[in-house]
């Protein structure tokens, strides 16, 4: 008999308990029967299955005898993928189909134009795990500034929405706004929320984490709440107190969108059209009728002009238009950061201040919230035309809209106040003058260097704003950080960056 028909063909599964976040990597032996017998190299995507299972996995050959040449071990994400199975489970290892949808992928580097056919097939790819990091960075760079048109844009969204969950309610009108980013601070949304759902207008509001900023909306409600909501536990949250703040990828809206998110941050770029479609597909998956959309403009922002700002205007109405939603726009300032903190706990900060009415609350991001809250408002019909701020202002002046904002985060799981870092180290001004200029950039970059938003205390405190006077060494923004390497590491950045704040003798128009 031929020795070789007595070795299994198949592995048992360990479970390594490693964070590759999205990406399912599995770990084999290089010299065990089955990379020899499948001829595997290091990288190779394969696929893993099981009786009940199946998922495509990054190849990682181990050299060493920490495994057993009987075993394949499995990343928390190839493990959650699978569906948890138990240790020893029996898989079988093979190489993974080709990725057909790759060559409109590579048509699209190439100049080519994506229809809804192509796009369809290269999101429901994604979205099943079966591209590598790899090829979802050609997708990402494809896509990548303005490569996308009106129809791509359109396509892709479309698909988006086709790949995950879709909520229906049963009112008329529901309502959602969002924020296109590139400007710190500006955590608008958690206070529109509780003011807009506390006047009985349903609001079920889902955010993203961040991607190259140093918090999302999700990241900073994490600090006060639970956000990792199910499907199910949203619509109840929705269903119990008309609005929730939860993070969109917690509940398979739109799905693929937090896997291209992931190689976006990494690579720290973004896609004008890519945003339309991660945008507008959320809204439409979380069955959202009525959209506003904040597109802040300034000369460090992420939209750096009047004319982007309007092309991107165009872009999200025509897009949410397409599919069935009211979208409209409103352009605002981004000169400087919106509120004090930049940074989830210190961003968590300043909303309650303001839900609060803290005289100390920042003026600012509690002015922006009411006018944005009030556009919504009138939108949704509860206030006449012209009348949405003087409601928004009396639900949060009259204490209903931080009660409103308890009840949702009860719903949620729980209510917990902000935490300080332990590391701080305050920046001082060189010289007298008037602060003429903050680069948003340099901020957002130092605050990620601080440790946001993976470290939720890490952050700036900023202690000015553009027109104040200010003396030699007085205090212009604190650094925060949860550990003294990431402080050091943002002041080693400081040192070679003196144009993160400019202070000039005399204010320039």
């Amino acid at each position: 008999m031929d020795s070789r028909s007595q070795v299994p063909d198949y592995l048992r599964l360990r479970r390594m308990g490693i964070d590759t976040h999205q990406q399912p990597v599995v770990y084999i032996r290089s010299d065990c029967h089955v990379a020899i017998a499948e001829g595997f190299n290091a990288h190779a995507q394969v696929e893993i299955r099981t009786a009940d299972a199946a998922v495509v996995a990054q190849l990682v050959l181990v050299t060493n005898e920490r495994l057993s040449h009987e075993q394949a071990a499995l990343s928390e994400a190839a493990w959650q993928a699978l569906g948890c199975p138990v240790e020893d489970e029996i898989a079988w290892l093979h190489h993974a189909a080709p990725v057909e949808s790759m060559s409109y992928v590579r048509g699209k580097l190439y100049g080519q134009r994506l229809d809804d056919n192509s796009a369809a097939a290269i999101i429901n790819d994604i979205n099943a795990g079966r591209y590598s990091d790899i090829q979802l960075s050609a997708y990402v760079a494809a896509c990548t500034g303005e490569r996308l048109d009106v129809n791509e844009t359109i396509a892709i969204t479309r698909a988006m929405v086709d790949s995950g969950q879709r909520l229906r309610w049963a009112n008329e009108r529901v309502l959602d706004k969002h924020c296109v980013g590139g400007l710190p601070g500006n955590r608008t949304t958690p206070i529109v929320v509780a003011i807009v759902s506390a006047n009985g207008v349903l609001m079920p509001k889902t955010s993203s984490r961040a991607i190259t900023s140093p918090a999302g909306t999700a990241d900073t409600m994490e600090v006060i709440t639970p956000v990792q909501l199910g499907f199910e536990q949203m619509q109840q949250v929705v269903h119990d107190v008309g609005a929730c703040l939860a993070w969109g990828g917690s509940v398979s809206l739109s799905p693929t969108d937090d896997i291209i998110i992931r190689i976006e941050r990494a690579l720290d770029l973004d896609s004008e059209g890519q945003l339309v479609a991660s945008v507008i597909s959320k809204k439409v998956a979380a069955g959202a009728t009525h959209v506003l959309i904040d597109i802040p403009v300034g000369p460090t922002a992420k939209v750096r002009s009047d004319d982007k700002a309007h092309k991107l205007r165009q872009l999200l109405e025509r897009t949410g238009a397409a599919l069935g939603l009211d979208v409209r726009t409103v352009i605002t300032d981004g000169s400087q950061p919106i509120g004090r903190g930049i940074g989830p706990a210190l961003e968590a900060r300043d909303v309650l201040q303001v839900l609060e009415n803290d005289l100390h609350a920042p003026q600012d991001l509690r002015q922006k919230s009411l006018l944005l809250a009030a556009q919504l408002l009138e939108m949704s019909a509860v206030a006449e035309p012209g009348k949405g701020l003087e409601l928004a202002e009396r639900t949060l002046l009259s204490g209903q809209a931080w009660q409103q904002f308890q009840r949702i985060c009860q719903a949620q799981g729980g209510f917990s106040r902000p935490a300080e870092a332990p590391f701080k180290h305050c920046v001082h001004a060189r010289h007298d003058g008037v602060v003429a200029y903050f680069n948003n950039r340099f901020l957002a970059r130092l605050a990620a260097l601080a440790g946001a938003p993976n470290a939720a205390q890490a952050g700036i405190d900023l202690h000015v704003r553009l027109g104040d006077e200010v003396r030699a060494g007085a205090a212009l923004f604190t650094l925060h950080a949860e550990a003294a390497g990431e402080l050091a590491y943002a002041l080693d950045f400081l040192d070679g960056h003196d144009d993160v704040i400019r202070i000039e003798e005399e204010l320039t128009c």
